[in-house]
């Protein structure tokens, strides 16, 4: 195995000179030529200069299809006509206005229409600082400090708990919980009652290899919330994207916040924050003891723009269903061919949004993956490049709007002959 990754290894270093030498220049000025840690990769990372429908290229020329999908940001594609017109209608009414602006409004009430837990929202930047304001929200609304996560959960750059959790993590008092362990969850709530604010959740973990919640373990985190007077916060940065409702609509549990980001900016940079009328009363500048919530970006007019084109123009229910039920047909058949091949890989996920893993046991949370050989990930992540398919260095796929029919089952062909190509490595 090590032999073959070298060889691998060297073929993409060899096949990427110029790739090479921007990365040799972005280490003088960035550490380790990095401002986006998701992106590295060894040898050295992709570098991406031009992006068309699905397909992207790099400096070198070598074309791709995108199946990472800006890790579902990209729902759209590179240059969706629609929203390239959004923005440039945006850019002829000038920048930084210094004020509201019209389109805040329809986006908003897209956003509420959209999502059954939502009555009020706010924007932000990202889905990491909505994750904090939402948190921070029912620290303050409850008079309570402790926050409940899940092993392998990823909230944003400050709310990272796989292994854990990350040394600079944000400071809240955390209450650790295994994901999909109904029982230890149970306990663990009980145990905290009197000090937990709230319960921060994906529905499907992104971050750590698209594995769904169970809707009894979503079930069960509504109910005790509910019960000791803690507030249920789904992350939807990710899984809003696999119903016309978001996840909470896909499996009928309605927490009191969301959190959002990702495509629903119409891929420029976007995050937001919601729930009731009650929770969201707090950020209303009316009141005399309203909590103040600043973002110079947060209704930026590209963003705004994009976003009202995006949601009230381009994703249709029937488009969205439609990128779906790929996705779902997708992985069925990634994991009809590892198995016929006898190979240890495995696919997980829920509709557009899938993640391979190097081991054939069931996977409920990421205590499943410890034994997983991540020399088969890099390897099975370089040969298809050289088939000209770029998916995330862990296995992450997000599929785009933009991608066919052909590029599926140009995928699954590609897949297919790496599998035959490496054979007893992938056992």
């Amino acid at each position: 195995m090590d032999a073959e990754l070298d060889l691998a290894r060297d073929r993409y270093i060899r096949n990427r000179p110029e790739s090479a030498a921007a990365f040799d220049l972005a280490v003088h000025y960035m550490p380790g030529g990095n401002t986006r840690t998701v992106l590295f990769h060894s040898p050295f990372p992709l570098r991406i200069v031009s992006g068309a429908g699905c397909r992207v290229t790099d400096a070198d020329g070598l074309e791709y299809v995108n199946l990472l999908g800006e890790y579902t940001a990209g729902l759209f594609g590179h240059n969706h006509p629609v929203i390239r017109k959004a923005i440039d209608d945006a850019l002829d009414r000038g920048l930084n206005l210094s004020g509201h602006n019209p389109d805040e409004i329809k986006l908003a009430e897209l956003v509420c229409a959209r999502f059954p837990s939502l009555e009020k929202v706010r924007f932000t930047n990202s889905g990491t600082e909505a994750n904090l304001l939402a948190i921070s929200a029912a620290c303050y609304l409850t008079k309570r400090k402790k926050v409940m996560v899940f092993d392998g959960g990823y909230h944003g750059g400050l709310l990272y708990f796989k292994d854990g959790g990350m040394p600079i993590n944000a400071p809240f008092e955390y209450v650790l919980a295994q994901f999909n362990n109904l029982s230890s969850s149970a306990e663990l709530i009980q145990k905290h009652a009197a000090d937990l604010a709230c319960i921060l959740v994906e529905p499907m973990q992104g971050a750590s290899g698209c594995i769904p919640g169970s809707i009894e373990f979503l079930k069960l985190l509504r109910g005790a919330s509910h019960d000791i007077g803690a507030i249920l916060i789904f992350d939807e940065v990710m899984t809003s994207r696999l119903s016309n409702r978001g996840a909470q609509g896909l499996f009928n549990v309605i927490p009191d916040m969301t959190t959002l980001g990702k495509y629903i900016g119409g891929g420029m940079t976007f995050g937001a924050f919601g729930g009731s009328e009650t929770i969201m009363q707090i950020f209303d500048p009316r009141r005399a003891d309203a909590i103040p919530h600043a973002g110079t970006f947060n209704n930026n007019t590209l963003t705004m723009a994009a976003g009202v084109a995006a949601l009230g123009e381009v994703l249709t229910d029937e488009l969205l269903n439609q990128l779906n039920s790929r996705g779902d047909r997708l992985r069925i058949e990634l994991n009809k061919i590892a198995r016929e091949h006898e190979t240890c890989i495995q696919f997980t996920g829920l509709g557009s949004l899938l993640a391979m893993h190097t081991t054939s046991s069931p996977i409920h949370s990421t205590a499943d993956l410890k034994d997983c050989d991540d020399r088969i990930m890099e390897l099975v992540f370089l040969d298809l490049l050289e088939q000209g398919y770029y998916i995330a260095r862990r296995g992450f796929i997000a599929l785009m709007l933009s991608i066919g029919d052909a590029e599926m089952e140009g995928f699954k062909k590609a897949f297919t002959a790496v599998l035959k190509a490496r054979g007893r490595l992938l056992i």
